[in-house]
């Protein structure tokens, strides 16, 4: 599960300029705002991240207008700016009894955010998404404020990518069956399912079976009905970004996944080449995310990844400028 809700340290505080009443409150990567006073350097807060479903229980004070996810009344953490600072996430007091580093996600009822599935992507549930292939989430860079410093420090060499504002999917084979999943879901074959069609049309079970290996393919399902459509393309397509070794518990590398994926047709997401991020901090890998999208000319892309080329090590720097233009699903 993700850690959506978590005790860690305040690090730093500043006033934002013509506000008299709030502050800017930074807890590892991220920027909160807060009401002034409540939170001191070197202490404690509770941090509930963007994309968490608060129940209103919790905090009543964000539920303006009565909406429910999963059954829960309450309301979704966005990505706000108030008096010109970004801010990402809420504080709140530390429950008693609570330190440092506790995950409270569970204990508090709070969880992530899904936008509603269209009818075509839904599906059938086959099973659960499989133990033996690993999701597709990297974690975002404001959380990685201490890895980040020791890979600048090694040197370490980066692919860029474009993350694309789709639906995730993967296609496996394993111990000579082959399934299709969605996000969270091991999907039944059925006709009309945008994931099993997709699947079929860029014959990802021939090339899989091909390697005579236990591999699973991953990429982005972009196209009508999927957040919007932001690339405005026609039909459903499928951005390869992953290949996945079973057998081994890692990723390929890039060359690895360039070379399989070579001749095979597939769409890749967009690669903007390779990366020593000497230098960079959060704060400018964030900026670095900003910018239009290589699918479409004026669209807001959603963000970066970054791939280590020698070692399976991935993160993601989400634009802000992306999140503030968010509609609400």
């Amino acid at each position: 599960m993700r850690k959506l809700a978590t005790v860690r340290k305040v690090i730093d505080i500043a006033p934002i300029p013509g506000a008299d009443a709030i502050e800017c409150v930074t807890v590892d990567g991220w920027k909160v705002v807060a009401k002034k006073g409540e939170y001191q350097i070197g202490g404690n807060a509770l941090y509930l991240e963007v994309d968490s479903w608060v129940p209103e229980a919790l905090a009543p004070f964000l539920c303006k207008d009565k909406r429910e996810f999963n059954g829960v009344s309450g309301a979704r953490l966005r990505t706000i700016k108030l008096r010109g600072q970004i801010s990402q996430g809420l504080l709140l007091p530390v429950p008693e009894g609570a330190s440092e580093g506790d995950d409270l996600t569970g204990m508090l009822g709070i969880q992530k955010y899904e936008a509603p599935i269209p009818a075509d992507l839904q599906g059938i549930m086959k099973g659960p998404f499989p133990s033996f292939v690993r999701k597709t989430n990297q974690e975002r860079v404001q959380n990685l404020v201490a890895e980040l410093e020791e890979w600048v420090d090694a040197g370490l060499e980066w692919e860029v990518t474009e993350k694309l504002d789709g639906s995730s999917l993967t296609a496996y084979l394993f111990q000579g069956e082959f399934g299709v999943c969605s996000r969270n879901l091991d999907l039944l074959e059925t006709a009309g399912n945008s994931y099993w069609k997709l699947a079929r049309d860029n014959k990802l079970e021939e090339l899989l079976r091909a390697t005579g290996r236990n591999l699973a393919v991953q990429g982005e399902l972009v196209g009508p009905n999927v957040q919007g459509n932001p690339y405005g393309v026609g039909a459903p397509q499928l951005h390869v970004f992953d290949v996945y070794d079973i057998d081994q518990g890692r990723y390929l590398t890039s060359p690895e996944r360039m070379a399989l994926l070579d001749g095979a047709g597939l769409l890749h997401c967009p690669v903007l080449g390779t990366q020593n991020l000497a230098g960079a901090s959060v704060a400018s890998l964030l900026a670095s995310a900003e910018a239009k999208s290589a699918l479409k000319a004026g669209t807001e892309r959603e963000g970066l990844v970054f791939k280590c080329l020698s070692a399976d090590i991935s993160f993601k720097a989400i634009s802000n400028r992306f999140l503030l233009g968010e509609k609400e699903i």
